[in-house]
């Protein structure tokens, strides 16, 4: 039997491909709800993940895994409408004219953005088409002193630091410009007269776990139950020990898929990992009214946020009983951060102000809801050496024979963590036990 460690996206993908291959296998879910980040809010109509979720036209393999799964037609690519509010104005960043209309960046800005984007590197005046090739040669480059080279300082200044004080806060002069240049990539695909193409499953990411754990099989899968152990013998994997509330059970294995957070890993194999990581504390707010005329608003100003998320702008709000549902959230640093420390109640406050002082048409009698969820580990903070950093999928040699690890400090959640990362992570693991021991039984 193979003992999979954890019921998120990652350790359902690695449970399904390997039972396609023939392996018996069980899930160890510590907490009582399977689907990590992917867990999900009721409203008056479809289900809506507590934290937000979309897909970018290079993320394939969870769009197969939705085909295999009888979801294929109902993964829907949509446009992701894109607008920057700066000084009070909302302005939209989707369309050609649009772009060439903000008023922060000179012509010359724009056109130095505009290249970068497409991948060309037009210092000295002559075009280069593979100085972004490799995000590697770019690992140990701050990302300020990058966008500065191969843009200009307003550029900088004006549309990159903002986002980067969003994304990572005090943590912005650490990240790589390799995660800069890998988010491009990761995010490029584009409706050249509306904007940024995106996908959404019909009726949320939800009924894809629900059809994932139907495939894996509930009777294969254990929540409320936490793995303790992983035993060795010989400098090989012999079990693992789980408590489920009421004592501890000692199954044996043949193989451990860890597909959790390295802080995991470690406790269980001693395994360090020396990636930082970011929390988040999100809220989904039910209004009324909308809020934007766009999905997703970048803020360059002072504000609690910094971003605002217009679902019912991405997909229709009759989806939802009518209810226009808004993603407010903040990336955090620190345990020690005053968002972090407060309650449901003052979460609310502080979004709900900032909002106001943003927008004073504002009417906060409009909401009917706040729904507000945090976890201490949602994204890597991508900084420089990172690649160095990243956890093996096959840890033989760091740990013993038969310790496969797929969670988030992989390499397929670079540049940037997605569901669909979690589902490459899963499946690389899978493929490498499954190979492994068909080269065994020959």
């Amino acid at each position: 039997m193979i003992g999979v460690v954890g019921g998120g996206v990652a350790g359902l993908a690695a449970a399904y491909r390997l039972q396609q291959r023939g392996h018996e296998v069980r899930v160890f879910e510590a907490s009582e709800d399977l689907g990590g980040l992917a867990a999900v809010y009721e409203t008056a109509g479809d289900p809506i993940e507590k934290f937000y979720h979309h897909l970018s036209k290079s993320e394939e393999t969870i769009v197969e895994l939705a085909e295999e799964l009888g979801l294929g037609d109902d993964v829907e690519w949509r446009i992701g409408e894109n607008g920057y509010y700066v000084d009070g104005v909302v302005h939209p960043m989707d369309k050609p004219w649009e772009i060439l209309a903000f008023p922060h960046l000179s012509f010359y800005d724009k056109f130095r953005l505009g290249m970068l984007t497409l991948d060309i590197d037009v210092r000295g005046g002559v075009p280069k088409f593979d100085t972004y090739e490799k995000l590697e040669d770019f690992e140990d480059i701050p990302v300020e002193e990058f966008v500065r080279d191969h843009t200009t300082q307003n550029v900088y200044e004006t549309f990159f630091e903002p986002l980067l004080d969003a994304k990572f806060g005090s943590r912005k002069g650490d990240v790589s410009a390799a995660w800069l240049l890998g988010r491009i990539k990761f995010r490029g695909e584009r409706d050249i007269l509306n904007g940024e193409i995106l996908g959404y499953l019909d009726g949320g990411f939800g009924r894809l776990l629900d059809a994932l754990v139907e495939a894996v099989g509930r009777e294969n899968i254990e929540t409320g139950t936490r793995v303790t152990d992983v035993l060795t013998d010989y400098g090989a994997v012999s079990g693992l020990t789980a408590d489920d509330g009421d004592g501890e059970t000692t199954h044996d294995v043949d193989d451990v898929v860890v597909a959790a957070m390295p802080n995991v890993l470690e406790d269980l194999t001693g395994y360090p990992c020396e990636i930082d990581f970011q929390g988040t504390v999100c809220s989904v707010i039910s209004m009324d009214e909308p809020l934007l005329d766009t999905y997703w608003l970048n803020i360059a100003d002072e504000a609690p946020f910094g971003a605002l998320i217009e679902h019912t702008n991405f997909v229709e709000r009759e989806r939802y009983g009518g209810e226009h549902l808004l993603y407010v959230a903040r990336y955090i640093q620190s345990p020690e951060e005053d968002l972090w420390q407060q309650d449901d109640d003052e979460v609310r406050e502080t979004w709900l102000s900032g909002i106001e002082s943003l927008f004073p048409e504002f009417d906060r009698e409009s909401v009917n809801w706040v729904q507000t969820a945090r976890n201490p580990r949602t994204a890597p903070v991508y900084e420089r050496g990172y690649l160095d950093m990243v956890v093996p999928y096959d840890l033989a040699d760091e740990v013993a024979d038969g310790v496969y690890y797929a969670g988030m400090a992989s390499e397929a959640q670079y540049p940037e963590r997605s569901l669909n990362g979690g589902i490459v992570a899963g499946y690389e693991v899978a493929d490498r036990i499954d190979g492994r021991e068909s080269t065994s039984a020959e």
